[in-house]
């Protein structure tokens, strides 16, 4: 018998089952579809309504690694264990009834190999809470589809995207607790993330830590392609490592993914916060020189072309408008009383090791700045983070050199 992943009691489903119940038991019963047997004491509806997303999620997930589902998933899922009879709970894994009572989850396996061949069968252990049973089905998909569930930080990172899954949603949507705890502490270093050779244990943190880099890699459109093709290696057990994949990109990589950290919340879309690393720029040496860049307002920080040296004192205008805020109401680059929809810039530095964001700086319809860095020039529309999908629209922006540094 193999553990295969386990949820911890975390900052959504710390604390154990309640020996008492208010609520009306209606008994366990068999709940059936294409691809899953749950055993439960949930009511029938939310019974149906589980197994519903539980197959919507599962055709996402097979479609994704690219391999159909193997067998049906078994799943015990319990409300209030005191529904349960005696003698069935003697039927539990022990591990499987001591997460339960933890109010977390488990999926436990067993893998029967065969030369290139294998037979491999899931029992998946979850409490009726939050999206526990989906976790741990992510689980039961890999062990029973591939006969491993990978490295854990991929194989527990997956899984919580799985846990927070939801139809439509395609922000952030990890629990409050998980997002607090993330943006309160120092980013860790990739190297700390990545450990392919650790294949159980972890607490919540471990976890949140694993789903933010899981989920910042999936929808980042600089690196969700060949992290697609980086997941079905590792599901397949081939040594393909992180570095060989990502190493060339590293410094891009760990820039952005604490960037992500850094803006973390509900409804950030990390497929529209992208960083552009091929634009190609060049200095304003003279006032005669000038470049043109379009920004628009549904994206993040959005190259200009330009190279400023610090201090230095550039000219701007702009020309047309976006839409911005709810309800979307249409303004220039100057933004709207207290100023949202306004373009601001700032600078990115860059060393032999890493990259620096200068801090913003307001710019507007037209006017004149210093650079506070020497680097390249980013600009965007000044709204919140969460509310990137809601702007439509762009302006043109052109800079020039007033006066070189003083």
């Amino acid at each position: 018998m193999v553990l295969l992943g386990s949820l911890p009691a975390s900052a959504q489903t710390a604390g154990k089952i309640s020996s008492r119940t208010t609520e009306k038991t209606v008994g366990v019963r068999d709940f059936r579809s294409p691809h899953f047997l749950v055993h439960t004491d949930l009511e029938p509806e939310a019974a149906r309504d589980l197994l519903k997303r539980l197959e919507t999620m599962l055709k996402l997930i097979a479609a994704y690694w690219g391999r159909p589902p193997s067998g049906i998933i078994e799943c015990w899922v319990v409300k209030d264990l005191q529904a349960w009879p005696p003698e069935m709970l003697q039927q539990f894994d022990p591990q499987g009834l001591a997460k339960i009572k933890e109010g977390a989850g488990v999926s436990v396996g067993q893998t029967l190999t065969r030369g290139n061949r294998f037979l491999a069968k899931a029992r998946v252990y979850a409490v009726a809470r939050g999206g526990v049973p989906q976790h741990e089905a992510v689980h039961g998909y890999a062990q029973q589809t591939f006969g491993r569930t990978g490295p854990q930080w991929y194989a527990e990172g997956m899984a919580e995207i799985g846990q927070y899954w939801q139809p439509g949603v395609k922000g952030v949507n990890a629990v409050e607790g998980v997002i607090r705890y993330l943006r309160s502490q120092p980013p860790k270093p990739l190297t700390k993330l990545i450990v392919n050779d650790q294949r159980i244990g972890g607490t919540w943190k471990d976890y949140a830590w694993w789903w933010s880099f899981c989920h910042f890699l999936d929808n980042n459109p600089n690196y969700s392609a060949a992290f697609r093709a980086l997941g079905p290696q590792l599901l397949a057990g081939r040594d393909t490592g992180f570095r060989q994949v990502f190493g060339p990109r590293a410094k891009e990589l760990e820039f952005e993914y604490r960037f992500f950290l850094a803006h973390l919340e509900r409804g950030l879309r990390s497929d529209l916060c992208g960083w552009n690393w091929n634009k190609k720029f060049i200095p304003l040496r003279s006032s005669s020189s000038a470049i043109t860049a379009t920004v628009k307002a549904g994206s993040g920080w959005q190259p200009s072309s330009a190279i400023l040296q610090e201090g230095a004192e550039y000219s701007y205008k702009t020309t047309g408008k976006w839409k911005v805020g709810k309800p979307p109401q249409s303004v220039s680059a100057a933004g709207t009383a207290d100023g949202l929809g306004r373009l601001e810039g700032a600078v990115l530095t860059e060393s032999e090791t890493e990259y620096a964001l200068s801090k913003p700086f307001d710019l507007g319809e037209s006017g004149t700045f210093r650079s506070p860095a020497s680097g390249n020039l980013y600009l965007r529309c000044k709204v919140p983070w969460t509310d990137l999908p809601d702007g439509a629209g762009k302006i043109t922006v052109r800079i020039q050199l007033s006066s070189k540094k003083p």
